[in-house]
């Protein structure tokens, strides 16, 4: 089959996919409601409660379960491309952890119940810093080795930290509520986080989207990327902080969900011929889809326990690490 027809054919399964998982996501919960009694409420500007449960829970829940899939779909990709590491996802470079970390900080200083928002923005504003940190130990030009180097040492450091804040936590509901929050979830979301991750999120989308050809030609390897024009440190630019924007947005909103970048991108790279530039979006809608349906399978599965989606991406995920491990002993025989 032509390769552009066929990776036609993959991007649209994957958008009818994101939109079943989309739908699947506004009819799931607790309240059981026809599906055109749910659209119905949806379309119209009734206060009545099935109209606010749609409008004011489960749309910003799906919105923000597209966007933040998307994101960590797509992120993944870019690094695993980028530094040409098939290990590689969002939260080597330090930035899950660092945003965890903010949120954290805002939880045990009470800021959090001061000003709503300040968890987020904490978040948010703590993945930046770890970037600038990491970018500035990697330098302008540095290798892939030692960007990655460099990402583990701020990892393991925002969560020493974080490990820090909760044994010190004077507070036990706070403590709990602090690993609650760690393991990442879409629940009780609404259109103030949406809107503010929504920036972030499509700035990093643009950034990372546009490294497409500079991560082909690096396939290729850095010193034959650089005699056919491409500039590596403009690349290393809009990977590095293309993925701290997106990737810190969405963890300050739903805490850190782990898996999905470096999932996502294995299973399709085999449906893109392993073309880095036609991986990023099919990364992202797979991101998105798969992000959907875990949390439509978190409102099923025991949902009076409150499970977490960060756990399911975790379930999901570990098996599928353990298989790539195990692929990868087996080719090295």
């Amino acid at each position: 089959m032509n390769p552009c027809l066929s990776h036609r054919l993959l991007i649209t399964g994957l958008v009818l996919l994101v939109i079943l998982t989309f739908l699947l996501s506004l009819f799931s919960g607790p309240a059981s409601f026809g599906v055109w009694e749910s659209l119905r409420a949806l379309m119209s500007d009734d206060a009545g409660s099935i109209a606010l449960i749609m409008h004011e829970i489960r749309l910003p829940r799906a919105l923000l379960g597209l966007m933040v899939g998307f994101t960590l779909g797509l992120s993944g990709a870019v690094l695993q491309g980028y530094l040409r590491n098939p290990l590689a996802e969002p939260g080597l470079i330090g930035v899950s952890a660092s945003a965890s970390l903010g949120a954290v900080l805002a939880l045990y200083t009470g800021l959090s119940v001061l000003f709503p928002l300040a968890l987020p923005l904490a978040a948010l504003a703590a993945a930046v810093v770890s970037v600038l940190v990491v970018q500035f130990l990697a330098g302008a030009s540095g290798s892939f080795v030692t960007i990655i180097l460099a990402g583990v040492a701020v990892s393991t450091f925002a969560t020493a930290m974080t490990s820090l804040v909760l044994n010190l936590s004077p507070n036990p509901y706070a403590a709990l509520e602090i690993m609650f929050w760690m393991l990442g979830s879409l629940e009780d979301r609404s259109f103030e986080h949406v809107l503010l991750a929504a920036p972030a999120m499509i700035l990093g989308w643009a950034m990372l989207l546009g490294v497409g050809r500079g991560l082909d030609a690096l396939a290729l390897g850095r010193d034959t990327a650089a005699s056919m024009g491409v500039n590596l440190r403009q690349v290393q630019f809009l990977a590095i902080f293309g993925t701290a924007a997106s990737v810190g947005a969405a963890t300050s909103v739903t805490g850190s969900i782990g898996f999905v970048g470096l999932v996502v991108p294995h299973l399709l790279r085999p449906l893109t011929r392993s073309l880095p530039s036609r991986l990023l979006l099919a990364s992202g809608l797979g991101g998105a889809a798969l992000i959907l349906a875990a949390d439509v399978l978190v409102r099923l599965v025991a949902p009076e326990r409150g499970l977490k989606l960060g756990v399911v991406t975790a379930v999901i995920g570990a098996p599928f690490f353990l298989a790539l491990v195990w692929r990868s002993r087996r080719q090295m025989i």
